[in-house]
C-alpha cells in the first residue's frame, strides 16, 4: 500500500486510515446464534437494570429465535450479504481517497460479527496508522448504533494502548448535501418505473430501523430527528408536493418502539386507495436482512395481501459511485478541518462532530 504522506506541524508524517463501522450480520445460518448472542448482550440494545443479567437473557433470546431468524436468512441465500457489501465499499473508497491522493487504507469494524472492532484496531495498530478517521455508516446517530460502536471502540483503544491515536469522528451525516444528492437520485430513479406517473400517483414510504421510544424520551436520543431531516432533505430534491410518510421497521420485544410500522403503513394506505407504493429503505446504506427480508418479501406480501398494484422498493445505496464518492468527501473534509486541532471529546478524547448523547449513560 503506498501512502500520501501529510505533514504535521510538529513535522511527523501521518499514516492515515479509515475506519467503516457498522452492524455485522451473520455469514451462514450456523452464525445466526452466536450472532443474536452478541446483538442481545450489547447493554444499548437491551438496557437492564442489573448487567450481570445481561448475558442469560441474551443466551435465553438467541436460543428462542435463532431457528426463525435462520428461517429468514435462508430466504434470503443463507445469511447476510452486509460484510462482502461493507468490504466492497471499503475498497471503493480506498481507491476513491487515493484518487484524490489521500493515501488511507481503509478497515472495517462490525458490531455483533467479523471483523470485530478489536480486529480492526488490531490491523491498525500494526499498519502503524498515526491518524484515524471514524466514519459509522448509520447516516443518522443514534445510541443503539453508532453509539454502541464508539463505546465499544472506547473499550477496545484504552485497552490496547491506541487511547493516544489522533482519531476524528463523523458522528452522523444525516443531512450531508452529497449523501441526500445520492439517496434522491436512487429514489428519482424508481419512482420513474411506476405506471402512473402522476406526481400524487405514488405514495413514497420512508422505512427506517425503529428503537425504543424511551431512547428519545428518556436517554434524549436525536435518532427520530435526523431521520425526519433526511427525509424532509430527501422530498426538497424529489418533490415536496409528492405524498410520502415515515415509518419504522424491525423491532423487538414488548416495549414500546417508534411507530408508525412499517406493514401498518401499507395497511392503512392501502385502505385509503393507495396502489402505487415505492419502499424507501431511509437508515440503511447496505442490504441486509432488513431490506432484502423484511421489505422485499415480508412487507411485498403485506402489499400484495391489501391488494396494492404496484410496490417498488429503492435499492440500498451500496457500492454506488455517488454514494461513494459522498464517503470520500467526508472524510476528505474532516482530514482537512480536523488539521491541527485538539480533542472537543472528554469521553473518547477524539476530534468529533457535536452530536449529543456520545458518552451513552453508563
Amino acid at each position: 500500500m503506498q501512502f500520501i504522506m501529510v505533514k504535521e506541524t510538529n513535522s511527523q508524517e501521518e499514516k492515515i486510515g479509515v475506519l467503516l463501522l457498522n452492524l455485522g450480520g451473520p455469514e451462514t445460518l450456523d452464525d445466526v446464534r452466536p450472532f443474536l448472542f452478541n446483538l442481545f448482550s450489547d447493554p444499548d440494545i437491551i438496557r437492564l437494570p442489573f448487567r450481570f443479567m445481561q448475558k442469560p437473557i441474551a443466551w435465553l433470546i438467541s436460543s428462542r429465535r435463532h431457528k426463525k431468524s435462520g428461517g429468514y436468512y435462508s430466504q434470503i441465500g443463507g445469511g447476510s450479504p452486509l460484510r462482502k457489501i461493507t468490504d466492497e465499499q471499503a475498497q471503493a473508497l480506498e481507491a476513491d481517497l487515493n484518487a484524490r491522493g489521500i493515501g488511507a487504507q481503509v478497515y472495517v469494524a462490525m458490531r455483533y460479527w467479523h471483523p470485530f472492532t478489536e480486529e480492526a484496531f488490531t490491523e491498525i495498530k500494526r499498519d502503524g496508522i498515526s491518524r484515524l478517521i471514524v466514519l459509522p455508516l448509520y447516516p443518522q446517530f443514534s445510541i443503539s448504533t453508532t453509539g454502541s460502536s464508539l463505546n465499544r471502540m472506547n473499550e477496545i483503544t484504552h485497552s490496547n494502548g491506541l487511547a493516544d491515536l489522533p482519531t476524528s469522528v463523523i458522528c452522523t451525516w444525516q443531512n450531508d448535501g452529497d449523501y441526500i444528492k445520492a439517496l434522491a437520485g436512487m429514489v428519482k430513479e424508481e419512482l420513474a418505473k411506476f405506471s402512473n406517473q402522476a406526481v400524487q400517483g405514488t405514495h413514497i414510504i420512508f422505512s427506517a430501523h425503529s428503537v425504543p421510544v424511551s431512547y428519545v424520551e428518556k436517554y434524549g436520543d436525536p435518532y427520530l430527528r435526523y431521520i425526519e431531516e433526511t427525509v424532509r432533505n430527501v422530498m426538497e430534491q424529489i418533490g415536496a408536493d409528492r405524498p410520502q410518510m415515515l415509518s419504522f421497521q424491525s423491532k423487538v420485544g414488548p416495549v414500546k418502539w417508534l411507530e408508525p410500522s412499517t406493514d401498518t403503513a401499507i395497511r392503512r394506505l392501502a385502505a385509503e386507495g393507495v396502489s402505487q407504493m415505492l419502499l424507501v429503505p431511509v437508515s440503511f446504506v447496505s442490504e441486509h436482512i432488513e431490506t432484502l427480508y423484511e421489505l422485499d418479501i415480508l412487507y411485498r406480501d403485506v402489499a400484495n395481501e391489501v391488494g396494492v398494484k404496484e410496490y417498488r422498493r429503492v435499492p440500498a445505496l451500496n457500492c454506488q459511485p455517488d454514494f461513494i464518492a459522498a464517503l470520500a468527501n467526508l472524510v476528505e473534509k474532516e482530514l482537512q478541518t480536523a488539521a491541527g486541532r485538539k480533542p472537543v471529546c472528554p469521553y473518547y478524547s477524539v476530534h468529533c462532530q457535536p452530536t449529543p448523547l456520545c458518552k451513552i449513560n453508563r
